[in-house]
């Protein structure tokens, strides 16, 4: 499909949008129209007598109930928020390199440059149509006052941009594609994305798109009122609104394609040869930053601190990765070319305001840093986040067992027969459970009734270890209950930078909670895990250490222990503690004698 092909079909669907919006109006306007001609006719002398006369009050009545209700409906949908996606404004004074490589690209395309450039934390690119009068910037003040990232804005900036947003969307951009990717990969990669400023321009494609976004903000609100009576009062609005989106949801589907067809058309023109190389970076990048995610900044998050440079740490795991894999080792030869970030006047704010917005969408985090909320550099994350991480959680294991009655038998050895040790631990999921008091039929187990509380039907092996993993998941859920929420704090970010007005509603944070809820195998795996590395690093000298590809690792001798998950889940799963034992002796771990808490 080429460039006239593709505008032409977008341009086609965005009229049948528009002709279901007239269709609308039309039948809003129809008791109107037939009130009228009753009434002429009455007035005309044609249209007399008792029935005429009462068929003229009905009309007119349902006429006016009818008018009214579609300015109600039209007046909502007219005036209702738009969804608008949680970014990182980017002002132009702290970015002019970047907004010089965005404008050149357009002119490049011959299409109009985008009204602005913001940043999201996630990898992917597209263009968002901010026009709504709600998303307008506010006034300026008669101070200067920062805006994006460190900018002063004059006192005429924000007419310039209320003037600008008119004309053409923002340009949202992934921020791992800024630290990654090279300067002519990100040109490569955005070129069909600002090439779709073309087709937007058009007024028949941004009116039904405009249609479209409302009919989809008035569901939300309707969606949205907890009042009985506001729910009430717009619940047929919603039920008109639902009704013209199933009309417009294949004509809106098949508008978009064209404009995306178009787009990508007219941007084959440009950098086409880069273009290839510079896709196999996009999913690159995506698999290092969902990585980073999930196993480097999701402790951290639970620990209540966030790493403060994301980004910056997506290129070093995609470069810890090309060093392990032979697929990916040719990647960082491209490490000595100018990196896209250089594009920003101060990438290290840029990288700190994406990074808490991340935890924000990402965990769910308050918008702002405070004392149970702090920012973490890579160099501290071993200490402050590692080590932290594996005493608490061997700390709430030990209060788990202490709830559980649990005591060791043996008492060969001098210490507390109730300390803190790792012998302690696997005492218990070591030693055969003791037999039970006769139950009458049909009862349920210890184990099996932990399991229908907590939910968690996952088994884990003995009796005495569903039992501790049902400990901890009522522990950890409870610990999770009483967790200061985020949504006390305003959306302003640090020193002036932060995300666009927040748009979402905190109760509904995270919006993209990266993992489900860990069932009672994975919590009492990680907890004796957590319990054999407290031990290793006070007994044997181990340290606490980042894997950029796997998070938070033990240090033996320098050396990272990779062979430790296996031996846990045996001891868990099959109450056979004799690969973990082995690996203790080996590494001169003791288990006996007690570890230092939180």
């Amino acid at each position: 499909m080429g460039v006239e092909a593709g505008a032409q079909v977008a341009r086609s669907r965005a009229l049948a949008v528009l002709r279901i919006r007239s269709r609308a109006l039309a039948v809003a306007l129809l008791p109107a129209a037939a009130a009228v001609v009753l009434w002429a006719g009455g007035s005309t002398g044609h249209l007399v007598g008792g029935g005429w006369h009462l068929a003229r009050w009905i009309t007119g009545g349902a006429a006016l109930v009818v008018l009214l209700a579609a300015a109600v409906i039209a007046l909502v949908v007219a005036r209702a928020r738009p969804a608008m996606s949680p970014t990182v404004p980017i002002a132009e004074e702290s970015a002019l390199d970047l907004y010089h490589l965005v404008r050149d690209l357009a002119d490049r395309l011959g299409v109009p440059a985008p009204s602005a450039i913001a940043l999201t934390p996630d990898c992917d690119s597209w263009l968002e149509d901010r026009t709504h009068r709600a998303h307008a910037p506010p006034p300026a003040e008669d101070r200067d006052e920062i805006s994006g990232v460190r900018g002063l804005r004059p006192p005429f900036q924000g007419q310039r941009r209320r003037t600008a947003a008119t004309a053409s969307p923002v340009l949202v951009i992934g921020s791992p594609f800024l630290w990654w990717m090279r300067v002519g990969e990100l040109r490569a990669v955005l070129a069909p994305v600002v090439a779709g400023t073309g087709p937007s321009a058009h007024p028949d494609i941004a009116a039904a798109r405009r249609f479209v976004r409302g009919l989809d903000a008035a569901v939300a609100v309707a969606a949205s009122q907890r009042g009985p009576v506001s729910r009430a009062a717009l619940a047929g609005v919603g039920w008109v609104a639902r009704l013209l989106l199933r009309s417009c949801r294949v004509h809106a589907a098949e508008m978009e394609r064209g404009v995306a067809a178009a787009a990508a058309e007219r941007a084959q023109a440009v950098d086409y040869g880069l273009r290839i190389v510079a896709q196999e970076q996009v999913g690159l990048a995506y698999a290092g930053w969902d990585r980073l995610l999930t196993r480097v900044a999701l402790p951290a998050w639970r620990m209540g601190r966030w790493p403060a440079r994301l980004d910056a740490g997506v290129v070093a795991a995609l470069t810890e990765l090309s060093r392990r894999d032979r697929l990916a080792e040719g990647f960082t030869s491209r490490l000595g070319e100018r990196p896209a970030c250089d594009l920003l006047e101060e990438p290290g704010v840029v990288d700190e305001a994406a990074s808490l917005l991340a935890a924000r969408l990402f965990h769910g985090g308050p918008a702002e840093p405070g004392p149970d909320w702090a920012p973490v550099d890579w160099q501290e994350y071993p200490e402050e986040v590692v080590d932290r991480k594996w005493r608490t959680d061997a700390a709430r294991l030990h209060r788990v067992l202490d709830a559980l009655g649990v005591h060791r038998t043996s008492t060969s050895t001098p210490h507390d027969p109730d300390a803190p040790t790792l012998y302690r631990v696997m005492n218990h999921l070591t030693t055969p459970q003791t037999p039970q008091k006769p139950q009458m039929p049909g009862a349920a187990t210890p184990a099996e009734s932990a399991q229908d509380e907590y939910g968690d039907d996952e088994p884990v092996g003995s009796e005495r270890g569903e039992a501790l993993a049902a400990g901890l998941s009522a522990e950890v859920a409870r610990e999770e209950a009483a967790a200061p929420t985020g949504g006390q704090q305003s959306p302003a970010g640090l020193t002036g930078q932060g995300p666009d007005t927040a748009p979402w509603d905190d109760g509904t944070l995270p919006l993209f909670p990266l993992q489900p809820p860990r069932t009672g195998r994975e919590l009492l795996a990680d907890h004796v895990t957590a319990m054999v590395c407290c031990a290793a690093m006070d007994t044997a000298g181990a340290t606490p250490g980042l894997d950029w590809l796997d998070g938070p690792s033990l240090l033996l001798n320098g050396e990272r222990a990779a062979d430790l998950g296996p031996k846990v889940l045996t001891l868990i799963e099959a109450g056979d503690p004799a690969p973990l034992e082995a690996w203790l002796r080996t590494t001169g771990v003791r288990p006996e004698k007690p570890v230092r808490l939180v």
